[in-house]
């Protein structure tokens, strides 16, 4: 056999040549790469301006900066932390004028974007979750009714397209439930999340064997109680690795709700975009961020499946 080291050679010359392609091949395109820009809109250093909640003078007494309301004698506002003033001692100033600059790290949008697109994700998670296993405990019920509803629900999902279920979800839904942009999004993403999530149960539970329910039973346990000490712990755990892949999925679909005006990571590399006409560099950006991301998460669930195959050993 071979030596390993030889391959990890050969895996190395092919990613080199393919980082050398990519190069070229951006060499070739009439185009002004700006990195430079990029990082600002993740984390930048810069002033922010402070601007006066309420209409009043400015009082300066040692550096320090108050305003006192002139429609409300005991509103007073004080700043002691601003690294630059644009008012002087006694001039009038109205609410929302600026008082000074303070400098500090800023998170940019594209950060912002990607908190949003993991709150998404995680809210939509928590609700695919219990809604999948319902479903897919239905998908194996012997009742007639649970199954053909567990069966309805997921082919209607699987078989219309994600997009189309968030315009349902917020021009349709959202109008008669009054939902917000975000909670229509969550509810779109945890639903059609929710299908996939009851194949991956159903098949979990049908492929551990008969015998284990019979044993179950034989043993005085109710099919439910069987189900749940018995069946479940043993699927849910040989479902990890597609559930995994399902959450994968779940972070990159997100990226669709951006159509409905809801700022995740997508919508806000298409801003920053806009405002800086440098789409190569903020896309490869904002695909690194998701790769990141998802790669982040893999080998969390690598790991955890590592440490549930040594506590099976």
């Amino acid at each position: 056999m071979k030596s390993p080291w030889m391959w990890h050679g050969v895996y190395g010359l092919v990613m080199l040549a393919l980082v050398g392609a990519i190069y070229g091949a951006s060499q070739t395109v009439d185009y002004t790469w700006r990195w430079d820009r990029v990082p600002d809109y993740i984390l930048a250093y810069e002033d922010a301006d402070i601007r006066s909640t309420i209409t009043g003078v400015v009082e300066i007494t040692d550096g320090r900066v108050e305003v006192i309301g002139t429609q409300d004698a005991a509103a007073i506002e004080r700043y002691n932390d601003l690294d630059s003033l644009l008012v002087e001692d006694g001039d009038y100033i109205f609410d929302g004028d600026v008082v000074g600059t303070r400098s500090g790290w800023r998170i940019g949008p594209l950060a912002w974007g990607l908190v949003t697109t993991l709150q998404l994700s995680i809210l939509a998670l928590l609700f695919a979750l219990p809604i999948g296993l319902l479903a897919g405990l239905g998908r194996v019920s012997t009742n007639p009714a649970a199954r053909n509803l567990a069966a309805t629900y997921v082919e209607l999902i699987r078989g219309t397209p994600l997009l189309v279920q968030i315009f349902i979800f917020y021009f349709f839904i959202g109008t008669v439930l009054s939902l917000s942009r975000m909670t229509a999004g969550v509810a779109a993403l945890a639903i059609f999340t929710g299908a996939y999530i009851a194949e991956i149960v159903r098949a979990g539970i049908e492929s551990i064997p008969k015998g284990q329910m019979e044993a179950a039973r034989s043993l005085g346990m109710s099919y439910p109680q069987a189900m749940r000490h018995v069946i479940l712990p043993q699927a849910l755990r040989r479902t990890l690795p597609p559930m995994a892949g399902q959450l994968i999925n779940l972070i990159k679909d997100s990226s669709l709700v951006s159509v409905i005006a809801i700022t995740d990571l997508t919508k806000a590399g298409r801003e920053v975009v806009n405002s800086t006409f440098s789409p190569f560099e903020v896309w490869f950006t904002v695909a690194a961020m998701y790769l990141a991301l998802t790669a982040g998460l893999s080998l969390l669930i690598r790991r955890l499946e590592l440490k549930l195959a040594r506590a099976d050993g």
